[in-house]
């Protein structure tokens, strides 16, 4: 028996050997519970033990061996709660016991981490050289430690991590990253809102290049703090758009109309809106105009063709033209528009001033007719905008578009309370090239990532250009009673991200400033679409749904030819299956990143490439040197000679599908 045994460790080893940075993982032991959810949130895929690079063992799993040579070797063991083969790596449970509702994160001390219910836990002692990740509030008992183990290491957490994967322990995909687990796919998909009132003062040369390491493939910067010019802002945001080109990154004015600016607010007292109560609708952080008064719409646009004139913006976001408040018509002093243009057409309809819904006439009859008509009026004021915003367009070709709605397919009673109506909306996807991003509402915060396969389902029912429909994610603090976070940190983010981008085009994240340092570098991977990965020799087999970036150091043949499209870390792959592999050829020239959908690429001869993509903002291209020529489909692009110069080249691109040659000599 001591031989076969021996033989069978072997022929594990060697499996793990092959397979060994592949992302695999096991369950080795009892029932698998929530560790698919919290593994596959960052790509990696369930396979046998023998594949299998990450080895799960839960509570009670008995004493082994050849799991323990297996870590020695290189795996990732992760242990569950109380078993023998917990004691055997020398995390035994002492003689107290602690009751557990309160925790603190190595990596965030300050946030807090509230279980939804206690649990009483033995308090364990930890073998010599562990590190403790997560600790009991009061008591400072370990609940999450690793330790390194020859090549490999281990992860122990004291209890199941809960149903979903993050009800107790929301950062054991960080701490797997710190005992060595490397995120297993990188891509550039995801886009973020960004304010400037929170990045004021910080070097915007390296916050460029952590967004972009986190997969952010553009900003949507708050443009009303640029409504009017002004030196100093000005500077700040032409740095900002220059230092994201630089990396790849595009930016969009995000516009939140009829919040026009606070100067404007402060200007033109007759504009503003006004609530049921007949006061100023200055509601949270918005200031609202009121734009359907015909001289403030013709001041307001005037003003935002001149502010996405004034900067080389990639694109315009109209965002949540809506009207106050989420309470609707049973909150007076937040329901919104009670201005006087709006009350003369309502009573040229209907014959009454809609005030007096807050007062006797507050009949159901009444009132629908008025929420009917405010729900017609939100929808031609975003069909007003996107015309004015198609008027840009005509002068800036590459300008990309951007309708921010929230959601009033999930929770319907959006409709009635902020007069959002997406079937009134979505036909304007017929008429006008833009990319309908969809919120979700408050009141859907809570609930899990498994909701936008059905939010998806619904808004592709109501249009053919599901291509053109987009996810935005309130990344805040919610206002229900949720654990173990406020807001949606570790694993609940990444599975929000990795569920996101399964069913939709493009994921916004709500917003920069909100997201969590630990979460930031699996980010990139909890993004990719990947199905499958496989490796046979030297070959590594990717099946993505979209173009994912796979870690490679060197020279690489994809589908056995020359690949030019790497940095030093990463190839980066079109959409589809292809197989890579080392190439023993030193590389030429190389497109490090492309903030475009890649469909082909290849060398042409040793000092010129060629690729082609799709695009709907324009493309960012960098490459690794100046380039002395380049083409677009075929013609000649002026400018590209870059005498003297050395490093990275950044080349903007015009939108659409297009090729692109570049000669470096």
């Amino acid at each position: 028996m001591r031989l076969l045994t021996s033989a069978v460790s072997l022929m594990l080893a060697c499996g793990a050997a092959r397979g060994g940075e592949l992302p695999y993982f096991s369950v080795v032991s009892g029932e698998a519970g929530a560790w698919p959810e919290i593994l596959s949130a960052i790509g990696f895929e369930a396979q046998p033990p023998d594949r299998a690079h990450v080895l799960v063992a839960r509570a009670g799993a008995p004493a082994r061996e050849d799991w323990i040579l297996r870590v020695d070797q290189g795996a990732i063991l992760i242990l569950e709660g109380q078993s023998p083969l917990a004691g055997q790596l020398g995390f035994q449970p002492g003689a107290g016991t602690v009751r557990v509702a309160s925790l603190i994160e190595e990596r965030r001390p300050k946030l807090p981490i509230v279980w939804e219910k206690a649990l009483n836990l033995p308090v364990f002692v930890l073998p010599e050289g562990a590190r403790v990740f997560t600790r009991e509030r009061w008591s400072g008992a370990p609940l999450v430690a690793g330790l390194h183990r020859g090549a490999g290491a281990v992860l122990w957490v004291a209890a199941s991590p809960g149903d979903r994967g993050y009800e107790r322990f929301p950062f054991l995909l960080a701490a797997l990253c710190d005992l060595g687990l490397e995120p297993p796919f990188r891509s550039s998909r995801l886009w973020a809102f960004f304010d400037s009132s929170y990045r004021s003062r910080v070097d915007l040369d390296y916050f460029a290049v952590r967004w972009r390491k986190a997969g952010i493939a553009a900003l949507h910067v708050a443009a009303w703090h640029f409504y009017e010019p002004d030196a100093e802002r000005d500077a700040y945001l032409a740095k900002l758009i220059a230092v994201c080109h630089r990396e790849g990154i595009l930016v969009y004015a995000w516009l939140e109309l009829p919040h026009v600016s606070e100067q404007f607010w402060m200007d033109h007292p007759e504009w503003r809106e006004q609530t049921a109560l007949l006061q100023d609708a200055q509601l949270d952080w918005r200031k609202l105009m009121n734009l359907t008064n015909r001289d403030c719409f013709h001041a307001v646009s005037a003003g935002v063709r001149g502010l996405l004139g004034r900067f080389d913006w990639d694109g315009a976001n109209l965002a949540e033209l809506y009207f106050e408040s989420l309470e609707g018509i049973g909150n007076p002093s937040r329901f919104t528009p009670m201005n006087g243009d709006v009350r003369a057409a309502f009573r040229a309809q209907h014959g009454f001033d809609p005030i007096e819904l807050f007062a006797a006439r507050n009949d159901p009859q009444s009132q629908r007719a008025f929420l009917d008509f405010r729900s017609r009026l939100a929808g031609k004021m975003q069909e007003e905008w996107m015309a004015v915003l198609e008027s840009v367009r005509a002068q800036k070709p590459d300008l990309d578009l951007v309708l921010t709605h929230v959601d009033d397919r999930l929770d319907p009673e959006m409709r009635d309370a902020i007069g959002a109506d997406a079937a009134r909306v979505l036909p304007l996807l017929d008429r006008h090239a833009f990319t309908f991003l969809i919120e979700e509402p408050a009141t859907l915060w809570d609930l899990g990532p498994l909701r936008f396969q059905v939010l998806a389902e619904r808004y592709g029912a109501l249009t053919p250009h599901r291509e053109q429909l987009a996810l935005d994610l309130n990344i805040v603090e919610r206002y229900q009673d949720v654990y173990p976070t406020k807001q949606q940190v570790g694993t609940e983010l990444l599975q929000l991200v990795r569920q996101a981008t399964a069913h939709f085009q493009r994921t916004a994240l709500y917003f920069e400033h909100a997201l969590s340092p630990p979460d930031l570098e699996l980010l990139p991977s909890a993004a990719a679409a990947v199905a499958h990965i496989e490796r046979l020799g030297a070959k590594t087999t990717v099946d993505s749904a979209r173009g994912v970036g796979l870690p490679w150091t060197g020279a690489a043949l994809v589908d056995g030819q020359p690949w030019p499209v790497a940095d030093d870390e990463t190839a980066w792959l079109p959409a589809g299956r292809h197989t890579v592999e080392p190439d023993p050829h030193p590389a030429g020239p190389r497109l490090l990143r492309l903030n475009a959908e890649l469909q082909t690429a290849r060398v042409l001869y040793e000092s010129a490439i060629e690729f082609t993509y799709q695009s709907a903002p324009r493309a960012i291209a960098v490459l690794d040197r100046p380039p002395r020529r380049i083409q677009v489909d075929g013609a000649q692009v002026d400018g590209a000679h870059q005498a003297g110069r050395a490093g990275p080249f950044t080349l903007l691109l015009p939108r659409g599908r297009h090729t692109v040659a570049v000669f470096t000599e």
